[in-house]
């Protein structure tokens, strides 16, 4: 959960960056912008990454508490007469 963290607010901080600086905002106000979409993509990258999580987990629950059905003689081999 922490990797996802540091990951969106780098990515966040990068992606901020670049568009600032390509409308030839000022630096100050590029280091805001940069701010503040690493602070909005971390806060999504955790929480995409929560709802991963439990997702991951439902389903492997879900997969535990399928019956499958036995058969019978699993090792009885059918043979030709």
């Amino acid at each position: 959960m922490k990797l996802l963290l540091l990951i969106g607010g780098l990515l966040g901080f990068l992606i901020g960056m670049l568009f600032s600086w390509a409308e030839n905002s000022p630096w100050p106000s590029c280091l805001w912008h940069a701010c503040l979409a690493a602070y909005l993509t971390g806060a999504l990258m955790r929480w995409w990454g929560g709802a991963w999580r439990r997702n991951l987990q439902a389903a492997l629950y879900e997969r535990e508490q399928q019956t499958t059905p036995a058969t019978p003689f699993p090792l009885a081999k059918a043979t030709k007469s």
